[in-house]
C-alpha cells in the first residue's frame, strides 16, 4: 500500500514579491548589458546632445550607470583606505595628510590628466571617455566617505575593543564584526551625500572642454548643460525633473531601506518608541528568494571567517613578515619614483608661470578663502538645528529625508541663473552669488553627517535626559553636541573641502552662451583648464591644496583628536 505524500500548498506557491524580485534582477542584468554595449562603441567626435524629451530616458540611464559605477569604486576605496590608514601610526601620518591634499583638489584639476590618460589608453573608443567621466565623478564622491569610515573606526568605544580582545578575534573578524557595523550609519548617510554630489558635478563631468576640444557624453548632465548654454529653460526643467524623479526612486528603493537596516547597529539597550520604517524593506523581507540569498551570503561570510583564522597563524610566520616588508619597500620605492617624476614634470610647467600670475593666484586665493569661510558659517548655522531635528525624529525623517536628497542632488549651476538674476537686481552680482552657489554644493556635507550623528545617539541617553528634565541649552551642551561631535567634525572637514571644490562652478558660470566669472581660485582653475594653461592650473591647484591642508592640520585635526579622546560613547 502506497502512503500518499502530502506536500504543503505553500511549497508551490509563487509569491508576487518573488516575481517582483525576479523582474528587478532581470532588469538590472539587462541594464548592465545595455550599458556595456554602449560603452564599447566608437567615440563620436561630433556628438550632438538632442534636446528632444524622448531622449531623456536613455540619457538618464547612462548617467545613472556612471553615478553608481563611481559610487561602487568610491565605497571600495573608502573602506580600504580608511582601514589601512587606521592600522598604524605610520600609515596614519602618511595617508591622512595625503587624503587632505586629494580632497582639496577640485574635479576640474583632475580633468586634463584623467581625460588624456583614458583617451590614450583607449584611442577612438568611447570607453576611454566613459572611464574618465566615472573617475571624475569618483573624485567628487569618495573623500567624505573615506573620512567618515576612518573617523568611525577611530572613535569605537574602548569597551567594544576590549570585547574583541577577550574573544581573540583576528583582524578580519574584527573588521567584519566591529569596524563595519559601527561605521554603517555614518557610511550610509555619507554614501547618500556622495551620490548626491555625483549628480551635482554631473554637468561638469559629462560635458567639458579641453585644449579647445569639446568632449561630450550622452547623459542627463550634458542634456541640462546643453539646454542651459542655449538658454532653454523649458528643457532645463525637463532634465531637472527627470533627475528628481530618479532621486526619489533611489531614496525609496535603496537609501531608505539601508537607513532603516543600519539602525540595528546603534549603541543602545532601550528600543526607541518609534522606529524608522521602510515599506520597501518590509515587502522584500518576505521574499523567499531574498531569504535564500541572505542565508547564502551569511554562510559564505562564516566560511571566510573560519578560513581567516587558519590563515592568520600562517600570516604571522617570519617568512610572511619578511615578504610583506619587502613588498612594502618596493611599493614605497615605486611611489617615490612616481613623486619624483611628477615633481620634474611640474617644475617644467611651473617654469612658464610669471610673477604676475603668482600675484594673481595669491589675490584669488584670498577672495576664495573669504567666500568659503562665509559659506561654512552660514551652512553650520542652519544645518546644525535642522540635522539634529531630522536625526532625532523618525516621523520628520520620513518626510524630510527625500526632500534633503533632492535638494542636495540638484546641480547648482542649473538653478544658479535664477539666483544670479535676483542678486544682480539687488546689486550683489556674482561676488555675492558665488557664496550662495557654494552653499548649494557644501552645506549638505554638514547636514548629512549631523543627521547621521543624531541618529546614532543611543536611546538610553535620550531617555535619561528626559527623566532628569534636561532641556534646552543644557540638553544641547550635555547630550546633543557631545553625541554628534565626531560626525560634526567629519562634516566640517568634508564641507570645507567641498566648498573649495565648489569654487570651480560658483566663481565661473556658463549660461546662455555667456561666461560669467569673479575673482577667485575656482575661476582661475576653470579658466586655465579651458584654455589649456597647465602651468597656472597646476600652481593654483597646488595653492588651493596648501590652504586646505593647512586649515585641516591647524584646526580640523585638533577637533578630531578632541572627538577621538573626549567625545566617545563609552
Amino acid at each position: 500500500m502506497k502512503i500518499p505524500i502530502c506536500i504543503p500548498a505553500e511549497t508551490f506557491k509563487v509569491r508576487a514579491i518573488d516575481v517582483a524580485v525576479f523582474l528587478i534582477v532581470l532588469g538590472i542584468l539587462s541594464f548592465i548589458i545595455y550599458i556595456a554595449s554602449q560603452w564599447s562603441t566608437p567615440y563620436e567626435k561630433t556628438l550632438e546632445i538632442d534636446l528632444n524629451p524622448s531622449n531623456i530616458p536613455e540619457y538618464a540611464l547612462q548617467s545613472l550607470a556612471r553615478i553608481f559605477s563611481a559610487y561602487l569604486l568610491s565605497l571600495l576605496f573608502s573602506i580600504w583606505y580608511g582601514y589601512t590608514a587606521s592600522r598604524s601610526k605610520i600609515h596614519e601620518k602618511i595617508m591622512i595628510p595625503l587624503l587632505d591634499i586629494l580632497q582639496s583638489i577640485p574635479v576640474l584639476s583632475f580633468l586634463p590628466g584623467v581625460v588624456l590618460a583614458m583617451i590614450s589608453l583607449f584611442p577612438g573608443k568611447r570607453i576611454g571617455l566613459e572611464l574618465a567621466c566615472v573617475l571624475l565623478i569618483f573624485t567628487g564622491q569618495v573623500w567624505n566617505m573615506t573620512f567618515s569610515f576612518y573617523h568611525s573606526i577611530n572613535t569605537i568605544p574602548k569597551e567594544l575593543r576590549e570585547v574583541v580582545k577577550v574573544f581573540k578575534m583576528n583582524k578580519f573578524s574584527k573588521f567584519l564584526r566591529l569596524d563595519l557595523p559601527f561605521s554603517a550609519i555614518g557610511l550610509i548617510w555619507n554614501s547618500m551625500m556622495s551620490v548626491a554630489g555625483g549628480w551635482f558635478f554631473l554637468m561638469a563631468c559629462e560635458m567639458f572642454i579641453l585644449e579647445d576640444k569639446d568632449f561630450r557624453l550622452p547623459g542627463i548632465g550634458s542634456y541640462i548643460q546643453t539646454a542651459a548654454n542655449k538658454g532653454n529653460i523649458e528643457h532645463v526643467i525637463y532634465g531637472l525633473g527627470t533627475m528628481i524623479f530618479l532621486i526619489i526612486i533611489l531614496d525609496l528603493f535603496v537609501w531608505r531601506p539601508l537607513i532603516v537596516w543600519s539602525q540595528k547597529f546603534r549603541l543602545e539597550t532601550v528600543p526607541p518608541e518609534e522606529e524608522r520604517e521602510s515599506l520597501i524593506l518590509n515587502l522584500f523581507s518576505g521574499s523567499v528568494f531574498i531569504k535564500k540569498v541572505r542565508e547564502f551570503i551569511t554562510s559564505a561570510i562564516n566560511k571566510m571567517e573560519k578560513m581567516s583564522y587558519r590563515k592568520f597563524a600562517f600570516s604571522e610566520s617570519l617568512l610572511i613578515n619578511k615578504l610583506s616588508k619587502i613588498m612594502g619597500m618596493v611599493s614605497l620605492l615605486i611611489i617615490l619614483m612616481v613623486i619624483i617624476w611628477a615633481i620634474l614634470k611640474a617644475s617644467n610647467l611651473i617654469s612658464s608661470v610669471s610673477l604676475t600670475d603668482i600675484l594673481t593666484i595669491i589675490k584669488a586665493a584670498f577672495y576664495s578663502l573669504l567666500r568659503v569661510s562665509v559659506a561654512l558659517l552660514i551652512a553650520l548655522a542652519w544645518t546644525l538645528p535642522v540635522g539634529v531635528y531630522i536625526g532625532l525624529n523618525p516621523r520628520a525623517a520620513k518626510i524630510l529625508q527625500g526632500i534633503v536628497q533632492i535638494a542636495a542632488s540638484v546641480p547648482a549651476t542649473a538653478v544658479f541663473p535664477v539666483i544670479l538674476l535676483f542678486l544682480i537686481k539687488l546689486g550683489g552680482g556674482l561676488d555675492i552669488g558665488a557664496i550662495f552657489l557654494m552653499l548649494l554644493g557644501t552645506q549638505w556635507y554638514l547636514l548629512f553627517n549631523i543627521i547621521a550623528g543624531a541618529s546614532a545617539i543611543p536611546k538610553d541617553l535620550i531617555e535619561i535626559s528626559k527623566a532628569y528634565g534636561i532641556k534646552g541649552l543644557r540638553r544641547w551642551k550635555t547630550l546633543i553636541l557631545p553625541g554628534i561631535f565626531p560626525y560634526l567634525v567629519t562634516g566640517l572637514i568634508t564641507a570645507s573641502g567641498g566648498a573649495w571644490n565648489a569654487t570651480i562652478v560658483s566663481e565661473y558660470v556658463s549660461f546662455g552662451g555667456e561666461i560669467m566669472h569673479t575673482t577667485g581660485l575656482g575661476a582661475l582653475i576653470s579658466q586655465s583648464s579651458a584654455s589649456g594653461n597647465f602651468g597656472v592650473l597646476l600652481l593654483s591647484t597646488g595653492f588651493m591644496s596648501l590652504i586646505v591642508v593647512g586649515i585641516n592640520r591647524m584646526l580640523w585635526k585638533r577637533l578630531f583628536i578632541l572627538a577621538k579622546t573626549k567625545y566617545i560613547l563609552e
